[in-house]
């Protein structure tokens, strides 16, 4: 996936290259958010013959490759619409890893704004979270697609859960970017710890096995069930499936019944406000170290 940066000529000039006000400022300067989000993508594409079409392939290719390697070689075929349910996963979780991954690069990316510039420099990983919610676009109509080939049965409960989900994996996404960009500042190795950090998140949510599993495999420990469903991204994740995969399979009912835990909005609930939580502590963070990134650039 190439990198960009923005030029910084085709910014407004400011007054200082003074740190500015945090998140809030961010959305108040919204013209220079939304000229960092159309670089970004523009620049994503350039040079490109197939420019767009590459966010339908992309998703494609890794839904073919784990559903034959999970959902045909390795026998996971028996979870009803498995493809859905893998599928569902993959867009939430590669949501949260792409926000994660290219905010925590996008201040050493930008370095030369950060250096010259005075305008909130948490506009930056703020900005590859808008970027990675254009890219999940093309994902969902994929999704959508599948989902009615199947029969799917979208119902009124199950569109609030999927954008719970999606608002969870957001805050949490952004939250973590926060953190992690500023600290990529200072120590460069930490972007190559957070790709690893994705691969993990990857099998530690209920994408490529049925959260059923998790159940069965743990029922003589309910504390650990506890444990796995606190990462809100596993609540994400079944909260995606309950809006997608759910109302693909023969009987809703019972597929809530056997593969969702009980009280799936109030943990959705808690896990949003728990990262927005996160975000606030991050902001913290940020603020104090963002002083010191200039020179360390």
């Amino acid at each position: 996936m190439a990198e960009s940066t923005v030029a910084p000529e085709e910014l407004p000039p400011l007054a200082s290259p003074a740190a500015s006000g945090g998140i809030l400022e961010v959305f108040r300067r919204r013209y220079l958010l939304k000229l960092l989000v159309r670089r970004e993508i523009s620049a994503r594409y350039q040079g490109s013959v197939l420019g767009l079409v590459w966010s339908y392939l992309n998703p494609l290719s890794q839904f073919f490759i784990y559903y034959v390697v999970f959902g045909i070689i390795m026998g996971r075929n028996q979870t009803e619409a498995y493809p859905i349910h893998l599928f569902t996963g993959l867009v939430i979780v590669h949501f949260f890893s792409e926000t994660l991954t290219a905010g925590t690069r996008s201040i050493v990316r930008n370095r030369r704004i950060v250096e010259k510039m005075a305008l909130p420099r948490e506009m930056f990983p703020v900005a590859s979270m808008l970027v990675s919610a254009f890219h999940i676009g093309p994902q969902l109509v994929i999704l959508v697609v599948a989902c009615l080939f199947s029969g799917w049965r979208p119902d009124a409960a199950g569109m609030g859960a999927a954008v719970l989900g999606l608002l969870v994996c957001a805050s949490l996404g952004t939250s973590l970017a926060l953190i992690f960009s500023a600290a990529n500042v200072f120590l460069r190795d930490i972007g190559n710890g957070v790709n690893i950090l994705t691969n993990f998140v990857r099998f530690g949510v209920p994408m490529m096995y049925p959260f059923e599993n998790v159940m069965t495999g743990l029922r003589d420990h309910p504390k650990l069930i506890e444990l796995y469903l606190a990462n809100p991204i596993t609540e994400a994740v079944l909260l995606f499936q309950r809006g997608f995969w759910v109302g693909a399979t023969h009987d809703p009912r019972a597929t809530i019944a056997s593969h969702m835990p009980d009280h799936l909005f109030l943990r959705g609930s808690i896990a949003l406000v728990a990262s927005l939580a996160i975000l606030l502590l991050a902001q913290t963070v940020f603020s104090r170290l963002e002083g010191k990134m200039p020179e360390r650039l």
